[in-house]
């Protein structure tokens, strides 16, 4: 078969693929419309993530489970765009790795808003500005985020997905890499990856500046400079990455996204709590003897210092499992039986994780 006969089989299958995708949107249209009736949210977090493994299941061809998951999100992303006009903050602005995975979540037909910090992230969400909020809540090489957690003390919200990214440092330019004479980038992403800017030996010198974004601009700007920062903010600025995977060390960041309704259950879920109120040595391993009673597993723990100045503790679990199991239900009654404080931050699917 020629290479002209091969396209044409290509442009046959991508009219049939219109013309069904057309047909599945009017159907999602139809399932919105029943939705808005009845008051249900139009975005399931629950829904989608057992729809992406199903397809992945039955999934026989060439395409690795990366490329059903991208294509579907994406395919999603377009019906919620038709339904409702979807709001997501995030922290940003532009370009961050926040930013990235929040594409990454809800595809890039919704809208997007960057928030100057997470705060402003939850209060977008509460007060209906926004219908979901994205938010960094633990680093492979920082720890956890520990100023996130007080905030579901301050805002009624929960968490109802979560994802994990492999954070990819990129050099990016617009010009000549043999011409660069200066890099761009935010504090904490130079620190990221000095060990690589060194290693290269190049003639130039590195300037901090207050974003990725604003990095990627000013190397836009200028056929000698070049940015670091997210290949999202290469993208956005147009500029051409030189450079992959330049970071010091491996990085995997976790974000959440949180919202104002609960998740219902799909079978496979973690639990995040915070456990309060006079925690020392003996109540944590009193708490882990508990979860352990009820053949809990447990996914992490973290203390951190209640930001409250009482000097007292409290510490983040994760479990596996739903609150509305009984098993989990039951293991959160017992802690506050023992006069323990236990805050709800949600239960979600588990995320999935790249190969």
């Amino acid at each position: 078969m020629s290479l002209a006969d091969l396209r044409q089989k290509i442009d046959a299958i991508d009219t049939e693929l219109l013309r069904l995708l057309n047909e599945r949107a009017e159907i999602v249209h139809g399932i919105g419309v029943i939705k808005k009736r009845d008051g249900l949210q139009i975005y399931a977090p629950e829904r989608e993530e057992s729809l992406l493994r199903s397809l992945v299941e039955k999934n026989r061809g060439l395409l690795p489970e990366k490329s059903i998951r991208a294509i579907y999100r994406e395919i999603m992303s377009a019906a919620l765009a038709l339904e409702e006009d979807l709001k997501i903050a995030y922290l940003g602005p532009e370009g961050t790795w926040t930013h990235e995975a929040a594409i990454a979540k809800f595809g890039g037909s919704v809208d997007y808003l960057p928030q100057p910090n997470v705060t402003d992230v939850f209060d977008h969400v509460a007060r209906r500005v926004a219908d979901y909020g994205v938010v960094p809540i633990e680093s492979s090489t920082e720890g956890a985020a520990q100023h996130v957690f007080d905030l579901f003390a301050e805002f009624p919200l929960k968490i109802c997905a979560q994802l994990v990214v492999p954070i990819d440092i990129c050099l990016m330019a617009r010009g000549d890499p043999a011409a660069i004479r200066k890099i761009y980038g935010h504090p904490g992403v130079l620190a990221a990856c000095r060990n690589w800017l060194e290693r290269q030996g190049a003639p130039h010198t590195c300037e901090e500046v207050s974003s990725t974004r604003r990095a990627a601009e000013l190397a836009g700007g200028d056929p000698a400079a070049a940015a670091v920062g997210s290949p999202l903010a290469a993208s956005l600025a147009g500029l051409r990455i030189v450079a992959k995977n330049i970071q010091n060390e491996d990085n995997e960041t976790r974000f959440v996204v949180v919202g104002r309704k609960p998740c219902p259950r799909t079978g496979d879920d973690l639990t995040s709590v915070i456990v309060s109120g006079n925690i020392d040595t003996g109540a944590v391993l009193e708490t882990l003897s508990v979860l352990n009673e009820w053949r809990l597993h447990v996914a992490q723990v973290d203390s951190h210092l209640q930001s409250s100045g009482s000097g007292r503790f409290s510490f983040y679990i994760e479990v596996e499992g739903h609150i509305e199991d009984d098993a989990v239900a039951h293991a959160v009654e017992k802690l506050e039986s023992q006069g323990k404080r236990v805050t709800l931050l949600g239960s979600y699917p588990r995320p999935w994780r790249p190969e």
